[in-house]
């Protein structure tokens, strides 16, 4: 795709009607994940909110329906952190197929203690990365179906700047949560390109597509109560970091063309166009640290160890 083609085919006000299709995001009630469910809504197609809580679900769905008539709506309980229930969780998805997964979900903590799940797994890089993994694998059935399924991982502009320390995976030994944070985004980033590497081996329809938001600042949101509410105030204190980040609205954008245009392809990166902060979303080349088929192949084995999970994630040739 030239880089004008790819700007001027492609309109993030008047999305491709999805009708027929069921899209997953997982994480789907707040943030990010909220605005992706909006936008998936509102082509057509059955969307179906991941979430640990089913009362802010809701809220989100509720407000999801006030704003696109219609809205084809599902919850699906789902607790990344939590490895031993996801195959029960893609059990009750009951479905024929499945269209798309967008890997949304996630953590990020500020501060110290370092914290774990019940199997013993630092929390960040066990819900923003292992979960996901063991989660494809559960969902290979459903992806392999559908006639041109998509993984869509939301990774971070932060992983940029962080390499994975493949001795030290789950920071034991030297915990700082914003570092503990990127590199966990990193994990994310560079199994979504391994993913699609693998699944081009097997000759599989499905495609493995990683986009990021940019910089999206709550104070650039439009407000949608109860899931988010942005103050006068506020919104006018972040009108001069909107020079170069944005709402969390548009930082749904690239995540949203990577589940829906017909143009993307597997392995690619999907970010906003300007300096990768802000914009309509545009492709951008992979970064060297994520791309590295030695590192991935050692991050995807430790990964499997960790979870459980089948070499190939459940995916075979067509």
């Amino acid at each position: 795709m030239s880089s004008a083609s790819q700007n001027r085919s492609w309109d993030v006000h008047r999305l491709p009607s999805a009708r027929g299709k069921v899209f997953l995001v997982t994480g789907g009630n707040a943030g990010i994940g909220y605005f992706v469910a909006e936008q998936l809504a509102a082509t057509g197609a059955v969307v179906v909110l991941g979430s640990r809580d089913a009362a802010k679900a809701g809220a989100a769905m509720a407000s999801i329906r006030s704003r696109v008539a219609g809205a084809h709506l599902r919850h699906l309980p789902l607790d990344l952190a939590d490895l031993s229930s996801l195959k029960g969780a893609a059990d009750r998805l009951d479905l024929g197929h499945l269209d798309a997964v967008v890997h949304n979900a996630g953590v990020a903590f500020d501060d110290p203690p370092r914290r774990e799940t019940k199997d013993g797994h630092e929390l960040m890089f066990a819900t923003n990365h292992l979960g996901h993994f063991a989660l494809t694998q559960h969902l290979a059935p459903l992806l392999s179906a559908a006639p041109a399924a998509r993984v869509v991982t939301v990774g971070s502009f932060a992983a940029r700047s962080e390499r994975l320390d493949l001795g030290d995976l789950q920071s034991r030994e030297d915990y700082r949560p914003k570092r503990t944070y990127g590199r966990s985004k990193v994990a994310q980033m560079s199994f979504g390109f391994a993913l699609d590497r693998h699944l081009r081996a097997l000759h599989s329809t499905v495609l493995s597509v990683v986009a990021h938001p940019g910089g999206a600042l709550d104070s650039l949101t439009p407000s949608r109560p109860p899931i988010h509410v942005t103050t006068p105030g506020e919104r006018l204190r972040g009108l001069p970091a909107g020079l170069l980040v944005q709402g969390k609205d548009a930082g749904a954008w690239p995540i949203v063309r990577a589940v829906l245009d017909p143009e993307v392809r597997g392995g690619q990166l999907w970010g906003p166009k300007v300096f990768g902060l802000r914009g309509a979303p545009r492709l951008e080349p992979v970064p060297a640290h994520m791309a590295d088929p030695v590192v991935a192949a050692a991050l995807w084995a430790a990964s499997g160890e960790l979870t459980g999970t089948d070499p190939h994630l459940g995916f075979a040739r067509p």
